[in-house]
């Protein structure tokens, strides 16, 4: 037995030692190839987390760099159909989603500081395209899945709600803001007849029955990649905003100032209503806008639009150089409350804890002294027939109390209120004398909010020198009296209830 065990060890041994044939190697786990629909997710995600850390910063310190579109469509994000996507449904499911994190607990020290782009990768697990999912930190959050769901039942439980659907109006998540897609025919590289046709190959495609060369297609219609819209024949301009340029209504020839010109869609509007002749200033002072305005010139085609890097409200009406200004075309910085829905200004953190209004009232009144400041500007240049101030706001404060305050001064200077577009059944609020004459478009019924004063100029008021109107002391007592009116009604806002403020200014309706 002994024997028998030590040969049987002896073999073993020789076995081990005995060079071996290679068996066939056995087939490692292979990492699977990533797609093209994968990576081009993999990426707008990662956009889609730049920008919207970028709106939770602004939002937080209520100071935005900019709206989502202006950060989506800027030169540096490549997918911007699918970023746009992202950030959007992501800030629409923020509420829910920061819930259901909190509850299941799914951040560490690492990943916090990715907050956004978890964010982005939980709306995907939960609410989008699960399948397209790859990269570290989605790899992580996969592990954690059921945790999350589980976390996303406490939420409907806790809230009494049975479906997704009445989960999000208990947030007051409201998707009811699309409106139809508004393209503005660049008729300085196309006409209106043959934009109708191209764009009918694959959509329906209306005409608009107040503005000549804007088209009207179905909502949700993306054009973004277009060759019409890449390369300028057609801009994606909202009704509302392309009334304005045509209510100042511009005549080829003419040398009009754009005062607040960036991102340029107005400006070369006015330029096509010009057919090209003439000349549009167009004045902006900040650096970064200018070069947006400088690119939407130049997709354009618009020739006779002059970009001028200067704050309007250093431009000297007596300069030679500004002698022959006929119309001016104001559209100063706003609160964009008109637009807050395009923009889901209403998704954001602080509109939607109700707190956003109680920051903005300084604001508003910053914003309305500017905006007063600079319509007594323009009102002032000697030469000029007819000017425009409009806003993309709903707040009475930077609308009709800005008109009524500078009226009687332009008066003084021989304008008169004119009504734009008479057509238009929404007007401005009974605050102000020839209130019938101001326009205004609705958030609702419109999906939009605008706001359009037309000042005409009895051209048999002209002054004889531009120095006549400084000199004037009754128009110096008018500005004086303008400066003590708004100072009063800073004292009266700052002495009225919030309450009272928010219910008749400042919340969309």
């Amino acid at each position: 037995m002994v024997k028998s065990k030590n040969n049987n060890s002896y073999k073993n041994k020789k076995a081990m030692l005995k060079p071996t044939k290679p068996s066939a190697p056995v087939a490692a786990p292979k990492s699977r190839r990533v797609t093209n629909v994968e990576r081009s997710s993999y990426f707008a995600r990662r956009e889609a987390a730049k920008v919207l850390k970028s709106v939770l910063q602004g939002d937080a310190k209520r100071k935005a760099v900019g709206s989502i579109k202006t950060l989506v469509y800027s030169p540096s994000v490549r997918n911007k159909k699918a970023t746009f996507a992202l950030v959007c449904q992501t800030l629409k499911y923020l509420p829910i989603i920061k819930d259901v994190m909190e509850i299941a607990n799914v951040l560490n020290s690492k990943w916090k500081r990715q907050e956004e782009l978890m964010y982005i990768i939980v709306y995907d697990i939960l609410f989008g395209q699960e399948a397209s999912l790859t990269g570290d930190a989605e790899k992580y959050l996969l592990l954690r899945k059921g945790p999350l769901q589980s976390a996303l039942a406490k939420v409907l439980a806790r809230k009494g709600a049975k479906r997704l659907e009445d989960l999000m109006a208990e947030y007051h998540i409201n998707d009811d803001a699309r409106k139809p897609r508004y393209v503005r025919v660049n008729t300085l590289k196309l006409d209106v007849e043959t934009a109708v046709f191209e764009l009918a190959k694959e959509h329906v495609v209306q005409k608009d029955d107040m503005i000549p060369d804007l088209l009207v297609l179905p909502r949700g219609t993306d054009l973004h990649k277009h060759p019409l819209v890449t390369n300028g024949s057609v801009f994606m301009q909202s009704k509302a905003s392309s009334m304005v340029a045509a209510a100042l209504g511009p005549k080829p020839g003419w040398e009009v100032i754009d005062a607040c010109a960036a991102p340029g869609n107005k400006t070369v509007h006015l330029a096509a209503l010009m057919k090209g002749e003439g000349k549009v200033v167009a004045c902006e002072l900040n650096k970064d806008r200018i070069k947006r305005l400088e690119h939407t010139k130049e997709l354009a085609g618009a020739a006779n639009v002059e970009v001028l890097h200067e704050n309007f409200l250093n431009l000297n009406p007596e300069d030679h150089k500004y002698s022959e200004v006929r119309a001016i075309l104001l559209d100063p910085s706003c609160s964009g409350s008109g637009t807050a829905a395009d923009r889901l200004d209403h998704l954001l953190p602080s509109h939607t804890s109700g707190d956003a209004d109680g920051g903005d009232v300084g604001r508003l009144i910053k914003l309305a002294a500017f905006q007063e400041k600079a319509l007594i500007h323009a009102l002032s240049f000697p030469t000029v027939e007819k000017v425009v101030y409009s806003t993309c706001s709903i707040h009475q404060i930077e609308n009709e109390d800005v008109v009524k305050s500078v009226l009687p001064l332009a008066v003084s200077y021989g304008f008169q209120l004119t009504t734009p577009f008479p057509q238009w059944p929404r007007r401005g609020l009974p605050v102000v004398d020839g209130s019938q004459h101001l326009l205004r478009t609705d958030p609702v019924k419109d999906k939009e909010g605008f706001f359009i004063a037309l000042f005409t100029r009895n051209t048999g008021h002209f002054p004889e020198s531009p120095r006549e109107v400084q000199r004037d002391s009754s128009s110096d007592n008018l500005k004086h009296e303008s400066v003590k009116r708004h100072s009063r009604r800073k004292r009266f806002v700052r002495s009225l209830p919030f309450t009272r403020i928010s219910k008749l200014y400042l919340h969309r309706r």
